[in-house]
């Protein structure tokens, strides 16, 4: 398969089999480049500048200028991303899709973070987080990066621009984009212009001068008159495709051939070339050239296909040398294969498409249809489509995606069937059942669950219930749609037909059957079954087969494995599960994205439960926004719950709180009432270990709501609401000083946990307990709770759940550990937990290191800009990013990435720290 096995196609999030990487390396030239050294200094110059743009009509030289430029700033440390856009690229995804491919060329790791939340939707809260990280690589990396986005004018789409906006906004100091267009750039630059950081260049500035024609014709014809050299200069007015079609003309003269009249713009480009060039060809070479038309790029092999003697490779491998020694506008491209791949130059394709329209319907179809065949049979899928339909063979090109679909889905290469699909009429999907099944799929894939849900009720009417294998992958899908909603009921609904996969199943579908049912079962508190299950799949044979599933979705079920063992308190087990599946999912690649981000936020909590707490924080600090696009609510609550727990212990509330804020838009727009909760628990929690007591009966009686509206959930995972608030209820009875109260409830909420195998859980509310009753003078009863508590929290590998169940937890446990004759092992154990001490209300000591943070430095804050300046002043409010942004009339996004840049200025790492450090220069200012 040509040039899609390229380096650059391997590196970027995509599929490599949609990527055309010819079209992220400069086009080679088709001749000697003419010294144009004013205009190179005057881009040489501009080197630093964030934004170059080149705007004039085709064939002036704006790529060639490039090119050249290029030549003289990589040996001086610049790295270039190439991409060349077409009208295929005026879809956001595709757009996206490549202009990771060409970053990628430069260092995979620039597009690491991007490419997991590439495809993940496309709303500008999506394209915008993927710009972000895209520009957080870029500004990691920290060489200099020239992006060079040729025939800009191609693209029209207003969401592309919008994107292209953000890039040039937050581009970092190291990051210089080079704007091509034939139109103007659809971009504000008006900013930059005012900063003097732009350079824009037009025709006059592009076309040639007098002597760089007459140097440019020299080369292409040998000896030239300099009057011969200025009237042709005249005649193209300095057009450089002008001068180069003038050079063909006279390379080969004709007899009787007519004196060109004036070259100055593309029609006149058109009519010369079909008259002194076309018009001179033999008829069977013209046409092929019109065939090749249709083709983005071509090789001999499809020359001959094309002509319908797929046979004649060796004539055609003739034929194409000499056109491109003829210098007729053929280019030849890296292809990373045997063929030699060539593709036609922009003005040349542009006329010989005018021709290839005039022709019949008939043979229009039949070229297509001839390319179609040789892409299809070269495994070449998204042209092989593209031709398929414009030749009118639609349900050959369904068929085809039908065929593969299971495969490109099992390997990850959800982005290629994204294509695929976008390729076939929407009519063509709407008469296939297996295809909008598929679409279904893909809608769950970008988070669309609106239209996953929409599409599905219609398939379920619709669908006839003979078709077995059909109505078991809608039953896989309402319940995958499920898990990703948290809605638990509906998933509960379709269980009993999971069980009973018809003979139609494939290992697929069983397989994904398999960790649905066992997601379903853990949290139904039935960990020994939810485990068996997956263990039993190597059993479970059809016709001898065994269904196993993916290797994605083997590694998913292990993860579950492992969230089975944690919920039940066994931590080291689930570490060592997690840390099995992390080291096969990196392996795996693409295919394994989603078990990997599931094992790495699974790990996360593991090892602040075990108290690894730098461990836990540098895992998941800056995976956030990829866990919210690709992963289970079940993994996101985890990574919010962790962090904002860190940033607490570090004494950064202002940074805990954001965490659970994120929580809690998160579960708000996916109307998850299960996180939500949870995030309204910490809320509680912490308002009252901070005596806001008017804060946390507000969160409180959020709780409260949340839970009336939940009918009876008894023996569904939204009984987790109710023992939530159960929970925040005790909190707010003993901060009430109802300690007989709180005690009752914590009771009640143990037998729970006892019930339903919540070991971790139990633990906590043990020692929750035990601080109540030490509290209202209940102290042997506390002792053996504590005891209780430390027997179990050993055996288990437990450490947090004792140590954050109350701000007392660890001096109670110090006080029974003197007064008890404890054996050697729990001795041991008490050590261990002393030595975690952490004082979670005081700021962390100067010395210790914990999640990266460092006191503020004696720095200045004149570096911040008005923005970032207006940003503080509302830090310093302690208002969340979304009410930052809806004062400033920003995005959250955009507020996350101007705090990253003040912490950056400030010399810190959290809210808390840079409103002190702001404090501590206002107070420096006031001082005399």
């Amino acid at each position: 398969m040509h040039k899609k096995n390229t380096t650059a196609a391997q590196g970027s999030a995509s599929n490599p089999g949609t990527i055309d990487a010819t079209r992220l390396l400069p086009p080679r030239s088709s001749g000697t480049l003419v010294s144009r050294q004013p205009l190179i200094d005057r881009l040489l110059d501009a080197r630093q500048r964030r934004c170059v743009v080149l705007r004039g009509p085709a064939g002036c030289g704006k790529t060639t200028a490039l090119i050249a430029w290029r030549q003289q700033l990589l040996p001086l440390g610049y790295d270039f991303a190439w991409l060349t856009l077409t009208g295929e690229d005026n879809d956001l995804s595709r757009f996206i899709e490549y202009l990771l491919a060409s970053l990628a060329q430069v260092d995979p790791q620039i597009i690491r973070e991007a490419a997991q939340l590439e495809g993940r939707g496309t709303d500008g809260e999506a394209v915008e987080r993927t710009v972000i990280a895209l520009v957080r690589g870029i500004a990691n990396r920290g060489r200099e990066l020239v992006l060079v986005l040729d025939d800009l004018h191609n693209l029209t789409n207003t969401a592309i621009h919008e994107a292209l906006q953000w890039l040039l906004d937050y581009a970092p100091a190291n990051l210089h984009l080079a704007l091509v267009s034939r139109s103007v750039v659809p971009l504000s630059l008006a900013r930059l212009r005012s900063q003097s950081l732009t350079l824009e260049l037009d025709l006059g500035d592009l076309r040639f001068r007098p002597e760089e024609s007459e140097q440019f014709l020299r080369d292409q014809l040998g000896e030239i008159t300099p009057s011969e050299a200025r009237q042709l200069h005249d005649l193209t007015d300095g057009w450089v495709a002008g001068l180069q079609l003038l050079c063909v003309s006279r390379r080969r003269p004709r007899q009787g051939q007519a004196e060109p009249g004036q070259l100055r713009d593309i029609p006149a480009f058109e009519t010369f070339f079909a008259n002194q060039v076309l018009a001179h060809l033999a008829p069977s070479d013209c046409d092929l050239l019109v065939y090749l038309a249709v083709c983005n790029s071509f090789c001999a092999p499809l020359c001959a296909a094309l002509t319908g003697q797929p046979q004649a490779v060796g004539a055609a491998t003739t034929l194409l040398a000499r056109l491109e020694s003829d210098n007729l506008f053929l280019i030849s491209v890296e292809s990373g294969s045997e063929q030699r791949w060539f593709r036609l130059h922009p003005l040349l394709r542009e006329t010989l498409l005018k021709r290839f329209a005039t022709l019949s319907e008939d043979e229009q179809r039949t070229v297509h249809a001839r390319a179609w065949s040789w892409f299809r049979d070269h495994d070449q899928l998204d042209e092989a489509v593209r031709h398929a339909v414009l030749g009118g063979q639609a349900p050959d090109a369904a068929r085809l995606v039908e065929a593969h679909a299971e495969r490109l889905y099992a390997h990850g290469d959800l982005r290629l069937l994204v294509d695929l699909m976008r390729c076939l009429p929407t009519e063509q999907v709407q008469v296939s059942s297996a295809l909008c099944i598929l679409m279904v799929r893909l809608h769950i894939f970008a988070r669309d669950f609106t239209a996953a849900a929409q599409l599905l009720d219609h398939l379920w009417q619709t669908v006839p219930d003979s078709d077995a294998g059909a109505r078991f992958r809608l039953v896989m899908l309402r319940a995958t749609l499920a898990v990703q909603r948290d809605d638990t009921e509906s998933a509960m609904a379709v269980l009993p037909q999971m069980l009973h996969p018809p003979r139609e199943a494939d290992a697929v579908l069983v397989g994904g059957s398999i960790n649905i049912l066992s997601w379903l079962y853990m949290h139904r508190g039935e960990y020994e079954l939810a485990r068996r299950i997956q263990l039993e799949r190597p059993q479970l044979l059809v016709d001898g087969v065994p269904l196993t599933g993916t290797a994605a979705g083997v590694l998913q079920g292990r993860c579950l494995v492992g969230l089975s063992l944690a919920m039940q308190g066994q931590v080291n087990q689930a570490e060592r599960v997690y840390r099995e599946v992390l080291y096969e999912a990196e392996r795996g690649g693409k295919a394994c994205s989603d078990p990997r981000h599931l094992a790495a936020a699974l790990l996360g909590e593991v090892l602040y439960e075990t108290n690894q707490v730098q461990a836990a924080h540098d895992l998941l600090t800056g995976w956030l926004d990829i866990l919210e696009r690709i992963s289970i609510p079940d993994s996101v609550l985890r990574v919010y719950s962790i962090l904002g727990s860190i940033q607490w212990l570090a004494g950064n509330r202002l940074e805990a709180f954001a965490y659970v804020e994120r929580l809690e838009d998160y579960a708000n727009k996916l109307k998850l009432d299960r996180l939500l909760a949870y995030s309204l628990v910490w809320r509680v929690s912490w308002h009252v270990q901070l005596g806001e007591q008017v804060a946390a009966e507000n969160r409180m009686a959020q709780l409260e709501a949340i839970h009336a509206r939940q009918h009876d959930t008894e023996g569904s995972p939204l009984k987790e609401i109710q023992v939530l608030t159960m929970h925040a209820q005790a909190r707010m009875q003993a901060a009430r000083g109802d300690l007989q109260g709180a005690s009752l409830r914590l009771e009640q909420l143990l037998a729970w946990c006892e019930s339903h195998g919540r070991q971790g859980l139990a633990v906590r509310m043990l020692m929750f307990g035990a601080s109540v009753d030490h509290q209202r003078g209940q102290h042997q009863l506390a002792r053996s709770k504590v005891l209780d508590a430390l027997r179990r929290g050993h055996r288990s590998g437990l450490m947090r759940c004792l140590l954050d169940a109350h701000p007392n937890a660890l001096d109670l446990i110090g006080e029974v550990a003197r007064q008890e004759q404890l054996d050697p092992v729990l001795t041991f154990y008490v050590e261990r937990l002393q030595a975690a001490r952490f004082d979670p209300v005081a700021p962390p000591p100067r010395e210790e290191k914990i999640v990266g943070i460092r006191r503020p430095t004696v720095q200045g804050v004149g570096e911040l800009s008005e923005r970032e300046l207006e940003i503080v002043q509302l830090l310093g409010q302690a208002l969340p990013n979304k009410k930052i942004a809806r004062a400033l009339g920003l995005s959250p996004e955009t507020v996350k990435w101007h705090l990253s840049h003040i912490y950056s200025k400030l010399g810190v790492n959290s809210r808390d720290e840079a409103v002190a450090r702001m404090r501590d220069v206002e107070a420096s200012r006031d001082t005399p």
